[in-house]
């Protein structure tokens, strides 16, 4: 509802809409030299994922060449890709992970 100020001004509400930010997905790449079970190992620490679910998606990038870890908001994910890569270097293994807004 309209308002006037003191000035006779009629001032009028305005409703703003906030959007959710976008959203990314983090997939894990294949590569013919790490290891399955450190595959597993990583979507577990990094995703929280059981055995179960990170062995098949580990198939999934094994078989199909990518597999989605899991889809965050744009900071948690480049952070999640950062640690990733980080922590596959430190075992040096050459594991890539990437990120792509949804």
């Amino acid at each position: 509802m309209a308002q006037k100020d003191q000035l006779g001004t009629i001032l009028e509400p305005q409703k703003s809409k906030l959007k959710a930010p976008p959203l990314y997905k983090v997939l894990v790449l294949n590569d013919d030299f790490t290891p399955m079970d450190f595959v597993v190992q990583v979507l577990q620490k990094f995703f929280g994922l059981n055995r179960e679910r990170a062995t098949q998606v580990m198939l999934k990038v094994h078989r199909e060449g990518m597999g989605v870890c899991g889809v965050f908001p744009k900071d948690i994910a480049a952070t999640k890709v950062d640690l990733v890569v980080s922590f596959a270097r430190q075992h040096q293994h050459p594991l890539q992970c990437v990120m792509e807004e949804t």
